[in-house]
Formats: C-alpha cells, structure tokens, sequence
C-alpha cells in the first residue's frame, strides 16, 4: 500500500493531555518493528519462569492444617446388626492401631477402646492418626501403609471411611470445563472478528500470559504460603483479562487500518488509544486486588497481589507482544472486506438499534433495570459467612461419609469441637481451677460435653475440648463461641485463671467476622476510588455516580445471586452442588476488588466514546448512540468471553474458585448488559447534557487524563492519499 501523509510531528502534541498515550504509540510501533525481539524476550521470560518453578518445591495444600501436623480421622462403622466392640471387629480395629503405629511418620494412634472414641451405641468407633508433619511432607510410603491397613481391617466386614486431608484427593483445578470455556470464547472472537488469525491471537497471548503468571506463582507460591487456590484464582481472572485487553487493541487496530492508515501507524494508534484504557482499566484492577493486602487477613491479601499480578502480565502482553504479532500477520487480521478494499464503517448497527430502543422510554427502563437488580440483591440480606470443611464434599468421597458417620454418631457439633485454652501460671491449684472452668462451659446452652483435660509439663498452661451440639458451620455454633467469650469473664471469676476459646472452627468464626467488618470500609475505599477516577477521566460528577451505583447493584446482585445458589440451594442442581452451606468467608471482599475493575472497563470503553461524541458537537442523546455503534460490539464479545471463562471454573474442585466463577460470571453478565448497556444509556438521556458538565472550579483543579488517546489520534498526520497494496 502506498500512501503519502501530511507533514507533521507527534512532538508537539498537548503532552497534558496524551503523554500516557504519546508513550503508548511510540511502544507500539517500536514493538511491531523489533517485533522478533520482543516475541524472544516474552519467550525467555516464559522460559525462566518454567525453569524456576520446575525447581520449587510445589504451593502448600489447601487443606486446613493443624500446627505440629496433620491427622487422619479413621472412623470404623459395624455391619447392621452388629457392634465395634464385638470381638472379631474389636480384634481388627485394635490390628489396624497396632499396624498404623509402626509408621516412621506416625506421631500418635491410640485404640478408641482406650481413648473413649466409641459412640453410645457402640456402632461406630474412630481413631485419630497424628503424624509429625503435614500432609504435604508425608511420603507415598506412608500413605501406603494407611491404606494397606485399612484394607485388612475392612476384611472383617467393617466399613471404614477416612476424613482429613492424609489421603485426601488433589484437588481437581482442571478439566473438560475449562476447555470448553477456553474454546466458547475461541468461537466468540471467531465470529467478532470474521477471521482465524485475529481471534487466535488474543487467545496466544492470553495463554502465555496464564503461563507466565501460573508458573511465576508455582516458584514462589512456598516461600510465600500462595496455595493452589490463589493459583487457579490468578489463572482465571488473568486468562479473561488476557483475552480481552488483546481484543480490544487487535478491534483498533482494525478500525484504523479499516480508514486507510498503514499498519505500523495503525499499530502505534491502536496501542495509544484503545492501550490507554487498557492501562487505565489494568492499573484499576490491580490497585483494588492490591487493597486486600490492608484488610488484615492475609489469605485474601496473597489472593489479590497474586490475581494482580497475572493482570500487570496480561496488561505487558497487551501492549507489547500483541502489536508485535500484528507486525508477522498486518493484513491477515484484517476482515475480508478490508482486505478486498471496501469500507468496514457502519453508520447503523445492533448496537444503535438497542441504544435508540434503551433511549425512547428511559424512565421505565430505569425504573425496571433498578427494580430487577435489587430483587436479585434480596438474598444477601441472609448472608453467612464461613468456612467450608469435609461436609462441603460430595458424598461419592470418602470424607464426606466419614463426617457424616461422625455427626451421627457423636452428634453434629462434634465434627467441630471448641479448644478451650486455660492460662494457670501463677495458680495453686491448677487441676482444680481447669475443672472448675470446664464445668461452668459445660452448663453453657449449646455444650453437650467437654474433654478431660490436658496439663503441659510446667502445668501452667491446660486445654480442653467443649463439643457443641450444633454443626461447625452452623449459625448456633457461631452464637455459642460469642456466648462463651462473652461470659468469660464471670466463668473466670474466683478462679484467678483466664482462657481463651480456639480451634479451627472458632478461627473460621473469628476470620468471618473480620471479613463482614471489612466488608464495608473496603467498598468504601473501593467506592471512591472509582468516583475520583471517573470524575478525572470524563470530567463530570454525574458520570461517576452513574458508574459506582451501577457497580453497588451489580455487586449486589451478583451476591444475591451466590446466596440463592450455594446457601438456599436454588438451582444448585444445575452446576452441580453437592451440599449448600455458608458463603467462603473470604468471598465476597475478594469478588468486590474484581468486579469493581472488570465493571470500571466497561465504563470506560462505552462511556468514552460517548463523551468523544460529544466533545465533537454531538447533542447528548446522538452521542450515546455514537458510543453504542464504535463499542458495543466489542464490549459484547468482551463480556461473553469473560462470563465463558469464568463459567469454566465452576466445576473447579476447589470451593472458593467455584463460588468466585459463578459470581464473576453473573457479575460481568449483568454489569455489562443490564448496567452498563441499559441503566447507563437510560440515566445519561435523563440527565442529558447536566450529564457532561462540570463546575469550573473543579476543571481548574483536576489534571488533564486522556485515557482513550483522544488527543493523540486527533492529532496524528491524516492519510490524504492511498493506493491498495500490501501495507505493513
């Protein structure tokens, strides 16, 4: 393609205004000319970040973990008709102990005949394997030798179900599912774009992306404590990140080449404009994961600096191997009615029917949109908090029946007994003052029984074990451990002793109640950032209020949602669920921090175009129409590749990342189609030109941010002649 352009220089552009997207568009065209550089750094680092994490010693286990070591709870069930301590059974449950005990990483096994683990009616008896390490140290050896036990004793006839993470399975992060996902949003880019080679390409780049940033995790995921969760987390929000950053500067880069420009210039065009959003929309993501680190509870932190990473990856990529793999196939990206030489500009599309529609009776659509969104919110209202354990599995697993022969046996609550830890130091009589204290728990509403308890050597410190008669998860259990805590102060008194109530079911109790008290001042935080943002970028007070309550609702929503589906039960068929309970403590901080940057992207891609419109001369209402026709079909595509992928993770086997894709994908599903393609254009014709006004004082104040490289593309030399032929 031959072409002369008008003389000219970048130079001299307003530098206030584009000097993100001045260096973007520099970026860009220097990638697509060095472009066999940058496909060979990008390589060497995949390559590095293999090597590194082929070394490491593997992410620790998602299981809970009790400190000193991990245990199997080895729970033997008698046939029908007959009882554990009947001689041939008794014989063989006193075998296995023997057998187990022999173990060189077995710390502890006692025969439940002598440690009292036999229910009252001598149906079911059960004996707690101790070993000196976690589950993650155990040989294969060892968990051999478990199971090569259990299989003598289950020739007597006994059944014998094994809970704990010992013998656990893996958890599956995997699958069919995921392929599905990854291929779905192969056939959307497929049918966006109308060409092989410009929907794989945001596939290529997305993968290497997930590589690097999964592999990067996996070398360092042990020396920071990152657990296959946070990984699978990362991958996911860095694989639908990934495809749609490239997506948007690969729709650029054909709508400039689509105007006759080279592909170079195009390049250099597509990276500093539709790059600055990108940048802008990464840089939003990150700083909102990043935040989880200020909320105290450092699983959610590790969660969102790890997250946040694999965006910082997917947003390098963006900018600079995807203009790079541009420079090999500059014109097979192209559609084919580019390449024959006829113009692509539509001046009527899907996206203005719908805006004109949405815009012709703006009141009842907003008043329906807002109506529906909080009908979907109602279930958060009921919202519990917790932590997922054995009774979360599917029963086809082995420790999930021997939770339940448990709970029937012993009683619900004694799957998640309280450790109660008496302070004596300093006491004269310390056996005495521990019954005293173990006594009055006893008589505590919701304790069926305590433990006989434990002296260390110097006795000055004792614990014992409180079993509540209620679930682990329960909200009973929950109202037990405040009731104790509450009353600690008359169950100490005259004792001189204090105590404090631990275990893993009151630090789930306790991590729950951190998160809920979070909850509200991170959305705040989260909430005004995205205000100040948006009030910088589009320079209006009223474009921002739109943005932040549309993000309230869709959060809301998309919570609500989760609440009906993993704690009511609603529908949980469908993804196949296996057993309700209390939403993942973490959860909903975690999906706040995501669905805050996903919904601040589309925010962005739509409503700058709008604003564009209108900073041209068009009337309030065109301009919206305008916004529609340049982007909503991109955003469409955006948002179905993201709801594919994140619907890929639902038959995850890990509890948090099924909760977090489910609520991603009706998150993104309902912020982009109900908020940002419906109540957005139906507030901006309400508000009408108010919409893009902005008090003087605050012009002077706020700095000059052009995220979408306004400037830059206006300013670019124009093409004034142009002869088809080949063009790179």
């Amino acid at each position: 393609m031959a072409l002369r352009i008008e003389a000219g220089r970048i130079a001299d552009l307003d530098l206030e205004a584009c000097v993100v997207a001045l260096f973007l568009y520099r970026l860009g065209r220097l990638a697509f000319r060095r472009r066999w550089y940058v496909v060979l750094i990008w390589g060497a680092v995949l390559a590095v970040a293999g090597l590194a994490a082929g070394a490491a010693t593997g992410l620790p286990s998602d299981t809970k973990s009790t400190p000193g070591g991990d245990s199997a709870r080895v729970v033997f069930i008698a046939p029908a008709g007959q009882k554990v301590t009947d001689a041939g059974n008794r014989a063989a449950i006193e075998g296995f102990v023997a057998e187990v005990s022999r173990g060189s990483q077995v710390a502890s096994a006692a025969s439940p005949f002598a440690s009292r683990a036999v229910s009252r009616d001598e149906s079911v008896a059960y004996v707690v394997v101790g070993y000196a390490g976690g589950s993650d140290e155990l040989t294969e050896d060892t968990r051999n030798q478990l199971r090569a036990a259990i299989d003598r004793a289950e020739t007597s006839g006994l059944t014998v179900e094994v809970g704990g993470p010992v013998l656990a399975d893996k958890p599956k992060v995997g699958g069919a599912s995921e392929l599905v996902a990854v291929a779905l949003a192969a056939v959307i880019l497929v049918v966006t774009f109308g060409s092989l080679v410009a929907a794989g390409l945001p596939l290529l780049t997305a993968l290497l992306g997930v590589g690097i940033s999964t592999l990067t995790i996996l070398a360092v995921g042990d020396a920071f404590g990152l657990s296959t969760t946070t990984t699978v987390l990362a991958s996911m929000l860095g694989l639908a990140v990934g495809i749609d950053y490239a997506l948007f500067v690969v729709s650029r880069y054909r709508e400039e080449r689509a105007k006759g420009r080279p592909a170079q210039e195009a390049v250099g065009l597509a990276v500093g404009t539709a790059g600055s959003a990108v940048v802008f929309a990464g840089l939003t993501v990150v700083i909102t994961l990043a935040g989880l680190t200020v909320l105290g509870i450092p699983s959610a932190g590790k969660m969102g600096l790890a997250a946040a990473g694999a965006v910082v990856v997917a947003v390098f990529i963006a900018l600079t191997l995807v203009p790079a793999l541009l420079g090999f196939w500059p014109d097979a990206v192209l559609s084919r009615r580019v390449r024959n030489g006829r113009s692509e500009e539509e001046t009527e599309n899907r996206g203005t029917r719908w805006a004109r529609l949405v815009l012709r009776r703006p009141l009842p659509v907003l008043l329906a949109t807002i109506a529906a969104l909080v009908v979907l919110a109602i279930p958060v209202l009921d919202l519990q908090l917790g932590a997922p354990g054995d009774e979360s599995r599917s029963t086809a697993t082995t420790e999930r029946r021997a939770y339940d022969a448990l709970a029937t046996a012993f009683g619900p609550g004694f799957n998640g007994p309280l450790t109660i830890v008496v302070d004596t130091a300093g006491v004269s009589d310390p056996k005495a003052v521990v019954a005293t204290i173990a006594a009055r728990i006893a008589e505590t509403p919701g304790v069926v029984s305590v433990s006989p308890p434990r002296f260390d050597p110097a006795r000055s410190t004792a614990l014992f074990m409180a079993t509540p008669s209620t679930a682990p998860a329960s909200q009973q259990t929950k109202d037990l451990v405040h009731l104790i805590r509450d009353n600690r102060a008359v169950t100490e008194a005259g004792t001189g002793a204090t105590f404090l109530v631990a275990g893993v079911t009151a630090a789930d109790i306790d991590l729950a109640d951190q998160v809920m008290g979070a909850l509200g001042p991170y959305l705040a935080i989260v909430l005004s950032l995205a205000f100040l943002l948006l009030l910088t970028i589009f320079r209006s007070p009223i474009v921002p209020l739109e943005a932040v309550f549309g993000f309230l609702l869709s959060t809301g929503a998309a919570l609500g949602a989760v609440v009906a589906v993993f704690q009511w039960g609603w529908g949980a068929e469908l993804i196949g669920l296996q057993q309700t309970g209390p939403i993942i403590s973490m959860m909903p901080v975690v999906l706040v921090g995501i669905i805050f940057g996903l919904a601040m992207d589309y925010e962005v891609f739509f409503v700058s175009r709008m604003r564009e419109a209108h900073s041209s001369g068009e009337s309030a209402s065109e301009s919206v129409v305008t916004g529609f026709r340049h982007s909503a079909r991109i955003v469409v595509a955006a948002a179905l590749i993201m709801v594919a992928v994140f619907s890929g993770f639902v038959g995850a086997d890990l509890p948090m990342i099924t909760m977090i894709g489910f609520a991603l994908a009706v998150a993104v599903l309902l912020d982009a189609f109900v908020v940002r393609m419906t109540l957005v254009p139906a507030l901006l014709k309400l508000t009408g030109e108010i919409a893009w006004s902005l008090p003087r004082r605050l012009d002077r104040i706020l700095p000059q941010v052009d995220v979408e490289g306004a400037a830059l593309r206006d300013r670019v030399p124009k093409v004034v002649e142009t002869t088809m032929g080949v063009g790179a």
